[in-house]
């Protein structure tokens, strides 16, 4: 196929080189009736890629294919069979993607390291979850994605699962064994879905990690938006074998979907399709190069520690990282991720992305050089010198063994959610069953989801978590002074 074509983008060019002419949404018709200051913040050219995708970009009946042709050509570079556009992110791929396996009642092996979006899934769906515990790293004090095993005990403890699904990479950049966990479902005729949120640049740059088509998957699920250069919310979810139809597939994403697509982010798809295919390796080896001095500069720095392929790669931790997450432990100066990244944002207008108990991270892409990278570590290192003043009064999170961070699963999440349900006081929630779903965020994964049984050490660890500087939006209480638990 010829990459060098960009449908959406040919098409919008198109629209305005012929002056088309809309008594259609939007409403502010190509920045005319904008607001005046929107116009000047956002600039003119925000509204005039904002039109309707069929009546607009294309005619009423996509008669043009605009849209067919650049999900053609993306499925192309990555080597699937069909691909799908979504504006509504990741969030709603992976939901049509877990529909599309398995129903209401239904089960589906998943690992408990999973995102929300995930988890909100499998409450929209009601479906019956069969986790896979993650690796849990005691001296790191994180977890890594499920090993083969865990995911093969649970597939020959529950034979009756519709398929499984795994998150790599995970948001601290390691990777699980995709090619052994599809070997395995494939062996018992079930598809296998990666949530590869976190990984739309491993197709591009032999040096990365062997990505989730290459490596077997059935179905992968990619934000653009994270580590490439589409805009927000933008998705996509390749497809390749016969264990999921397509037209199945799709009709779970329209089920979900909005009819008023973005054009805008449908650009922004489509041109980093045609950026990859013909700038990939050379953008990624640059951006590889970049992160290698960041990490060697970062490990001169007092109280600093880097994590790298010694840290996530080996026995019983994962088989290969992404060195483009630059994660870094700032224990060593006596404080706290929540309080470091709160000081960077603060002082050097620095805004780091994944912040936790003892870490922060920088996630470095293609579009990073060192105009960026000098002033992120200029900032490092005066986090470092004050090290002292970051240390006074820190308040400990205190954080669960793997063991104990893991909780029983009473019921379906969706019977859960929905079923009649209280608030009591968190000190009085040891033993009840959540109604409800607490994610610290970022990176979102879930310390609590609806169905699970509430434990002390899980309880203790979000209270002295909040109280260190966690993020809980999604408690129905983020000062968690109650929770909600089944009648």
């Amino acid at each position: 196929m010829d990459h060098t074509e960009a449908p959406v983008l040919e098409a919008l060019r198109q629209y305005h080189e012929q002056g088309e002419l809309a008594f259609t949404p939007p409403g502010h018709k190509q920045a005319r009736g904008a607001d005046p200051e929107a116009r000047r913040i956002l600039g003119d050219a925000v509204f005039h890629s904002d039109l309707l995708a069929s009546g607009g970009l294309d005619d009423r009946r996509t008669t043009g294919n605009v849209l067919v042709r650049a999900e053609k050509l993306m499925a192309d570079v990555v080597h699937a069979e069909h691909t799908f556009f979504t504006t509504c992110g990741s969030s709603l791929s992976v939901k049509a993607a877990l529909l599309a396996v398995a129903g209401p009642g239904e089960k589906l092996v998943v690992g408990r390291d999973a995102h929300k979006s995930v988890v909100s899934g499998l409450i929209v769906a009601g479906i019956e979850p069969v986790w896979a515990d993650p690796q849990w790293d005691t001296e790191q004090g994180f977890a890594h994605a499920p090993s083969p095993a865990a995911f093969e005990e649970a597939l020959d403890r529950h034979p009756d699962a519709r398929g499984a699904m795994v998150t790599s990479p995970t948001p601290y950049g390691s990777c699980a064994a995709l090619d052994e966990i599809a070997e395995l479902c494939h062996a018992r005729g079930v598809p296998l879905v990666v949530d590869e949120a976190w990984g739309a640049h491993l197709p591009f740059h032999p040096d990365l990690p062997s990505w989730a088509m290459d490596a077997g998957a059935d179905v992968c699920v990619t934000s653009i938006h994270k580590m490439g250069s589409g805009l927000e919310q933008g998705s996509v979810f390749h497809l390749r074998g016969s264990l999921i139809d397509a037209d199945t597939l799709r009709s779970r994403a329209d089920l979900f979907g909005t009819t008023s697509p973005s054009v805008l982010i449908y650009a922004g798809l489509d041109a980093w399709r045609r950026q990859m295919a013909l700038h990939g390796r050379t953008l990624l080896g640059d951006a590889l190069s970049l992160a290698a001095r960041v990490r060697a500069a970062l490990d001169e720095i007092p109280g600093l520690r880097v994590l790298g392929r010694d840290d996530l790669v080996g026995p019983g931790l994962s088989t290969a990282f992404d060195p483009l997450p630059v994660v870094i432990d700032v224990s060593g100066l006596g404080t706290s991720g929540y309080r470091a990244a709160d000081w960077l944002r603060a002082e050097h207008h620095v805004d780091m992305h994944l912040a936790d108990h003892r870490r922060i991270s920088a996630q470095l892409t293609h579009a990073d050089s060192a105009a960026t990278t000098d002033p992120l570590l200029e900032a490092l290192r005066d986090l470092a010198a004050h090290a002292g003043e970051l240390a006074a009064g820190a308040p400990e999170v205190d954080v669960p063994s793997g063991p104990d961070l893991r909780m029983e699963q009473t019921c379906r999440p969706r019977d859960a959610y929905f079923g009649p349900a209280e608030a009591v006081p968190v000190d009085r929630a040891a033993g009840r069953v959540s109604a409800e779903m607490i994610t610290p965020y970022p990176p979102g994964i879930p310390a609590v989801l609806p169905g699970e049984r509430l434990t002390e050490p899980v309880l203790r660890y979000l209270r002295t978590g909040l109280n260190a500087g966690m993020n809980l939006p999604d408690a129905r209480d983020t000062e968690l002074n109650t929770i909600q638990v089944r009648v």
